[in-house]
């Protein structure tokens, strides 16, 4: 299963969250910080929720880049 992962810079730090995983979370100093834990999160995440005999959802978001017409990038 391949699922989208958002990372956004915060103050001093980045986070990450999954739309297709709510309550997946991370935080990390650095992007490759958070790449890391947020990994460690979705193991975790998955784990429990098969240890809770709940579904783990499929991976439905699909992530683009898009360039706003007339701003440079």
């Amino acid at each position: 299963m391949r699922f989208v992962i958002v990372i956004e810079k915060a103050d001093g730090n980045h986070s990450a969250y999954m739309p297709d995983l709510p309550g997946c979370v991370a935080t990390g100093d650095t992007v490759e910080d958070v790449e890391r834990e947020i990994r460690d999160a979705i193991r975790f995440h998955i784990e429990g929720l098969r240890e809770d005999g709940l579904p783990v959802p499929p991976p439905t978001s699909i992530a683009e880049y898009s360039t706003a017409k007339g701003m440079s990038s």
